[in-house]
């Protein structure tokens, strides 16, 4: 059942009209979350937006499903790693998959257990979303571990509840709006436009053939500007 949820909430993630209330709702959050939240308890980018090349994290939303095995195909034949933010319900459903995923190198994170918003649920709602879907994860040395709330929405409730649990939160300063079309030269023309600078953190996500044929000429574009991209990890520690 909550798998199924999940799928059918992750249909919506892109709906016009809740996307224009997510947006305005996260920039009222962001101002005050960045005037009295410290980089620990949640994020937007790294370190540095200023111009010029640097390091730049690429993630990946919603999985792991059946096309994980591609998207890890192309990242590894481009020299890539990437943090995915996975879905518990999907994990509970795909372990194989998340080991791959952590074989390969690449970071993963909490995105909730059943695609729910965090700002929907009760405390207790979301401290056992949190925890059903962190031991679904790898077992990691070094920083917090890392959620990314589902659709993106958050409020400030809800973010001190994933600080008080031990996570950061990690939205993005770059939305690839690959959720919003099924054409991978929308995607790569996407990156064109969106002015790239270090610390970037740039929104994708699995399950999407536009998404993962666009890879190879976004990787190429970005490495053209002079960016290394990074895992989110490695980004928030400069």
């Amino acid at each position: 059942m909550a798998h199924a949820f999940a799928e059918a909430s992750a249909g919506l993630r892109c709906s016009p009209p809740v996307q224009r209330i997510e947006r305005a709702a996260r920039a009222s959050v962001r101002k005050i979350a960045e005037a009295l939240m410290p980089p620990s308890m949640v994020v937007w980018r790294g370190p540095s937006n200023a111009p010029g090349s640097g390091r730049v994290a690429l993630t990946f939303d919603d999985g792991p499903d059946e096309m994980t095995p591609e998207y890890l195909s192309v990242l590894g034949g481009l020299g890539v790693r990437a943090t995915f933010f996975v879905i518990g319900a999907q994990c509970e459903k795909r372990p194989a998959l998340v080991t791959r995923i952590a074989d390969a190198g690449h970071e993963l994170g909490a995105h909730g257990y059943t695609h729910r918003r965090f700002p929907s649920l009760a405390v207790r709602e979301l401290e056992t979303e949190l925890r059903d879907t962190q031991r679904l994860l790898p077992k990691t040395s070094g920083g917090k571990p890392l959620v990314r709330p589902p659709h993106g929405a958050v409020s400030v409730a809800s973010m001190l509840t994933c600080a008080r649990a031990g996570f950061t939160t990690v939205l993005w300063s770059r939305d690839s709006n690959d959720c919003r079309t099924e054409r991978t030269s929308d995607v790569v023309q996407s990156f064109e436009q969106l002015d790239i600078r270090r610390g970037d953190i740039v929104l994708l996500h699995e399950g999407q053939r536009w998404t993962v044929e666009s890879l190879p000429r976004i990787v190429e574009r970005l490495r053209e500007a002079g960016h290394a991209l990074v895992t989110v990890g490695e980004l928030l520690d400069g």
